[in-house]
């Protein structure tokens, strides 16, 4: 018969555990208790108990090499227990191969499941003589080591959940519900620091109808009992040789579909998702029609190009970090606004920095859209209600203007000072103050810029692209373009066709 030890700091615990042995009837022939990890030391050694329960705050730092090796050297059952739901404790349980994570308080149904599923695989392998009654293949026994370790056995046919609170500090609650939902097949649960994964048995895979009336009955479930928003994802894989690890790699890819779709959501996939590849910078004009929008005011034309852009709604979706990367690419032109009209200070450079901060961490598309829009309106009644038109900044406003006209070959020093209401030479003095570049050099720089986009990217004769962006004369352009790039027009043209 096998023996059990209870090692626990709380005497009501090790006792409650092992009063629920003896009124259950699990068939443990001997049940040792320890209090210190000294004596689950001493005890192990003394007994070698078949299974150990074991409170993971218990152990000191220099008590776990030992315990390691005790562990690996008599391969007992472990079970871990503990109050902190955090990836450290979920690690620390892997190193001592545990089967199974109690986050405290359990329920007494789960733990008498355990012991007595336990209790039967011990009795089960001596019945057919397999010493430490290894039953390696069965879904009951993947661990944490099989999710983020390529172990040599396959992942099987077993479909992988993923649930995902909106606060991960319900989890608790979650793993609680999932411990005791009526599953037609128990999964087996394994929670993790942002997420809880569940691995359901299955002979053959499944079809992916019978995955989304599982997931869809589940998240219905879910939705009331608790008010806390989940989303979920149920996988399979086409491959029955695939990883368990490369499966909950994949998985966890899918999860951020709730990018697109928010939160109280089933997500159901077959394979890796694939995103689309988009480029996540603004085109030279978009930047234009972004200065333009916000000094302009309108309010309507920022709201529909942003839902133009940003709302998908179909699949494929592109990539999450391109759009992130594309949000904040507007976010510098927005801070270029602000600069402009003196708006970057106090209050409002708080506000900027809890934008930039929602584009980075937040887990939702929609709400990082509307959270800037409110931003930028928050912006543009600032610059309207305290008149700073008068005081921006005279560089950015004349920026702005040769963004616009850059591509006029006769504009001219003069025509800008005017535009900002000074003298030519002061204006001049300014530039090279704030920039260290004078009017020429910074006319030619926006020009260059365009003409290599438009050699990369079209199919115009340098000819055509020499008048496009200001040059008017394609000699001088060719000379001009050789001297600030150390190549020619045509020589960048062909790397293209490279």
């Amino acid at each position: 018969m096998p023996s059990i030890l209870i090692a626990d700091r709380d005497t009501n615990e090790r006792i409650g555990i092992g009063w629920l042995i003896t009124s259950c009837a699990i068939p443990y022939d001997h049940v040792y208790m320890a209090s210190t990890a000294t004596e689950v030391i001493r005890c192990v050694e003394t007994h070698t108990p078949d299974v150990l329960c074991l409170e993971l705050d218990m152990i000191g730092k220099g008590q776990w090499e030992p315990l390691k090796l005790l562990i690996e050297h008599y391969r007992p059952r472990v079970a871990v227990m503990t109050a902190e739901a955090t990836f450290e404790r979920a690690m620390q349980g892997i190193e001592l191969n545990a089967r199974d994570l109690w986050l405290k308080p359990q329920t007494p149904e789960t733990i008498r499941r355990t012991l007595a599923r336990y209790c039967q695989e011990r009795r089960d392998a001596a019945a057919h003589g397999q010493e430490g009654g290894d039953d390696a293949g069965r879904v009951a026994e993947v661990s944490y080591l099989d999710l983020f370790f390529p172990l040599s056995m396959p992942g099987g046919p077993y479909p992988l959940m993923l649930a995902q609170l909106e606060e991960p500090n319900r989890h608790p609650e979650l793993l609680r519900f999932l411990t005791e939902y009526p599953f037609r097949e128990k999964p087996v649960l394994l929670p993790l620091g942002d997420a809880i994964v569940g691995l359901f048995p299955a002979d053959e895979p499944e079809p992916l109808s019978r995955l989304e009336q599982v997931g869809r009955r589940l998240l219905r479930d879910w939705e009331a009992a608790s008010d806390a928003p989940l989303s979920l994802v149920m996988y399979d894989s086409d491959d029955p040789e695939q990883r368990l690890s490369e499966k909950y790699r994949d998985a966890s890819q899918a999860l951020d579909i709730r990018f697109f779709k928010g939160y109280r959501q089933l997500s159901v996939v077959r394979g890796r998702i694939a995103w689309t590849m988009i480029d996540p910078f603004l085109t030279p004009s978009e930047q234009r029609a972004w200065i333009d929008m916000l000094h302009d005011g309108s309010k309507e034309a920022l709201k529909e190009w942003m839902y133009r852009h940003f709302f998908f709604k179909e699949e494929p979706y592109p990539e999450p970090g391109l759009l992130r990367i594309r949000l904040t690419s507007i976010l510098a032109q927005v801070r270029r606004y602000m600069k402009a009209h003196g708006l970057d200070r106090g209050k409002l450079e708080e506000e900027y920095h809890r934008a930039f901060d929602t584009i980075l961490y937040s887990p939702i598309l929609y709400r990082i859209v509307q959270e800037l829009l409110l931003f930028i309106y928050t912006l543009l009644e600032s610059a309207r209600s305290h008149q700073v038109g008068g005081r921006a900044d005279v560089i950015e406003l004349a920026i702005r203007y040769m963004e616009g006209r850059y591509t006029d070959p006769t504009l001219r020093l003069e025509e800008v000072a005017r535009h900002v209401d000074r003298s030519p030479a002061y204006f001049s003095t300014l530039l090279s103050q704030k920039h260290g570049i004078s009017f020429r050099q910074l006319l030619v720089n926006m020009r260059l810029k365009e003409a290599q986009r438009l050699l990369l990217e079209t199919s115009l004769p340098v000819q055509e692209v020499a008048m496009r962006t200001g040059f008017g004369n394609a000699n001088y352009f060719s000379k001009i373009f050789k001297e600030k790039t150390g190549t020619t027009p045509r020589f960048m043209r062909n790397q293209k066709k490279v």
